[in-house]
C-alpha cells in the first residue's frame, strides 16, 4: 500500500485537501530558515507544507523544530528518493512524503517505517503500476510538460483514477485551470511569494494567493473545482 492510508484521526490529509487542494513546497537550505515564508503560507490559511529532503545531518532536527512552531500545519517531506531520505523523515516525525519517482522498493520501505509516501507517476505505465500498488495518491510530475488537460484524458483507458497532486512548474495563476482539468491538489514551490529583488528583502506572497484561498474555503462544497 502507498499513498494516503486511513487514520484514526478524523480527517486524513486526502481529506483536507479536498477542503483546500493546495501545498506548499519550500527548499530551504535549513528547514528553519523556512519559518517566515511558513508564517505568512499559514496566515493565508495553508495547512500543507512540504519541506524537500536535504542530506544535512541537521534536516530531522529542524524539521522537528518547524512542528513546534507551526502546530496548525500539517509537514511533509519533499524530493525523497533514497532510503537515507526516508530514515531522515521518520527522524523527523514526518507521517508523509513525496518522491518524484514511482520505486515499489522505496515505497515498501516507507510502510515498514510507517510513512506514507506518494510517488511521482508521468506516464500511464507508471499511474496503471501505482494503482496496482494500491496508491490511494499519486503525483503527477513535471506537471507542465504534460498540461491541465493531462490527467482527466487518462480516466477512459485507466480509471478510476488516483487521488492526483499536479506538481513541478505550475503557479497560482494556474489553479483554477488544472483543478477543472480534472487533478485534485496541486503542489506549488518558489512561484507562491514574490520575487526578491534585493538581499535582504523579506518574502511577501503572491497577492493573488489569499484571494484564491478565501474564495475557494467560501465557496459551498458542490460548487468547488475537483
Amino acid at each position: 500500500m502507498c499513498g494516503w492510508l486511513s487514520t484514526s484521526e478524523s480527517q486524513t490529509p486526502l481529506d483536507e485537501l479536498r477542503a483546500l487542494p493546495l501545498l506548499a513546497v519550500l527548499r530551504p537550505v535549513h528547514p528553519l530558515e523556512a519559518v517566515s515564508r511558513i508564517a505568512l503560507l499559514s496566515a493565508a490559511g495553508i495547512r500543507h507544507v512540504e519541506i524537500a529532503w536535504s542530506p544535512s545531518p541537521r534536516w530531522s532536527h529542524g524539521c522537528r523544530e518547524l512542528t513546534l512552531l507551526f502546530p496548525a500545519i500539517r509537514f511533509g517531506a519533499a524530493s525523497v528518493r533514497s532510503l537515507e531520505a526516508l530514515e531522515a523523515v521518520r527522524q523527523a516525525g514526518f507521517s508523509f512524503a513525496f518522491s518524484p519517482v514511482l520505486d515499489p522498493s522505496l515505497m515498501s520501505c516507507a510502510q515498514r517505517l510507517g510513512i506514507n509516501l506518494v510517488p511521482g507517476v508521468f506516464s500511464p505505465s507508471e499511474v496503471h503500476q501505482a494503482v496496482a500498488l494500491g496508491c490511494t495518491a499519486v503525483k503527477l510530475f513535471p506537471a507542465s510538460a504534460l498540461g491541465p488537460g493531462y490527467w482527466g484524458s487518462l480516466s477512459a483507458a485507466l480509471g478510476p483514477l488516483p487521488f492526483c497532486i499536479a506538481a513541478g512548474g505550475l503557479e497560482v495563476a494556474h489553479l483554477d485551470g488544472w483543478l477543472l482539468g480534472g487533478v485534485n491538489a496541486l503542489a506549488l514551490g518558489s512561484t507562491l511569494f514574490e520575487p526578491i529583488s534585493e538581499a535582504g528583502d523579506c518574502p511577501r506572497l503572491d497577492p493573488r494567493l489569499a484571494g484564491w484561498v478565501a474564495a475557494y474555503s467560501s465557496a459551498p462544497s458542490h460548487q468547488r473545482l475537483h
